[in-house]
């Protein structure tokens, strides 16, 4: 039941298991009536995890990449696609975005200084300051699930290698020691105790996972020519990018059990995945016929939405 008053909105919600007969959710709800949209996903995240002991994730927020301006600058919006929001104005390649470990603040690469350096920025504000400046690359920051480290990648020793530095924008350990390759697109395991990584270090992309303090590095991945952009989910498992039969599709590795599904279609590229914090859906970027937008994917029934499209470009959601 919804009532509105003075611009004022009380809700009343009820969710009965019709099959034991019992009420799995009492709850009232009020908010101002301009926050309809954010009541109504606050009610949808409450519903599930009542309903299934999982979390929802209605209430959350994507950052992605888009071009609309002519340049590759950061957005944010609404996990349904809805608010839409220019978040950064450097007029520069914006590239990697990554939400922090309490969501207030966005790692990133630009080329705002005219070469790739690492960022962190915070969307409230719009302050923003330097994790990695070093002369070469300083790409793909990622903060720890604690937020106390960032995993990132740096050529500021020769080759483009892994490295944590904690605390974020603090020393850099170097991780990996691959002289003839080169390393990309970390992402942190739910404990943060290990990080899985892209290599070419046998001749292709491929993906590894590594302990937080170094060591011999295990490869995870071998069906598929390239296999990229790997995301580390909340329960273990990691979805990443596959090239399968000259198409980039998106599959799920089980690490504990060495099973791999493809949850996409062969009907266009699906590249950069992003697990929700349910463990079931994904966003990534679909890109047909030249043009590249954000769907989300459930990963059981294989079912797809729009999320952002048109207006130019857009990638790399998180």
């Amino acid at each position: 039941q919804c009532a509105e008053r003075a611009g004022q909105l009380a809700v009343s919600l009820v969710l009965t298991d019709a099959g034991r007969n019992t009420v799995a959710l009492s709850r009232t709800y009020s908010a101002d009536a301009a926050q309809a949209r954010v009541l109504a996903h606050r009610m949808a995240d409450d519903i599930v995890k009542a309903a299934t002991g999982r979390e929802g994730f209605a209430s959350s927020r994507l950052v992605l990449v888009g071009n609309r301006t002519g340049r590759k600058e950061l957005y944010v919006c609404d996990g349904d696609g809805y608010n839409l929001t220019q978040l950064t104005q450097d007029r520069a390649i914006s590239l990697y975005p990554r939400w922090g470990a309490n969501n207030s603040a966005i790692t990133y690469t630009s080329y705002l200084r005219g070469y790739p350096a690492a960022f962190r920025i915070e969307v409230a504000t719009g302050r923003r300051d330097m994790l990695a400046g070093f002369a070469g690359l300083n790409a793909s920051p990622v903060l720890s699930p604690d937020g106390r480290s960032c995993a990132l990648i740096l050529s500021r020793e020769g080759n483009p290698e892994l490295y944590v530095q904690t605390p974020p924008g603090g020393p850099a350990t170097r991780i990996t020691r691959t002289p003839n390759a080169a390393e990309s697109s970390p992402t942190w395991s739910p404990d943060g105790s290990r990080i899985a990584y892209v290599s070419d270090v046998s001749g292709k992309p491929q993906i590894y996972v590594v302990s937080r303090a170094g060591g011999a590095p295990q490869r995870i991945t071998s069906r598929g020519i390239e296999n990229v952009a790997p995301s580390w989910g909340p329960d273990g498992r990691i979805a990443y990018a596959s090239r399968l039969g000259g198409r980039f599709q998106i599959c799920v590795l089980d690490l504990a059990h060495g099973g791999v599904d493809v949850v996409t279609p062969d009907d266009a590229d699906y590249e950069d995945p992003s697990w929700a914090r349910n463990g079931r859906h994904l966003a990534c970027t679909r890109t047909s016929a030249h043009r590249s937008s954000i769907v989300l994917i459930d990963t059981v029934t294989r079912e797809q939405l729009t999320l952002v499209s048109g207006s130019g470009d857009w990638y790399s959601p998180d």
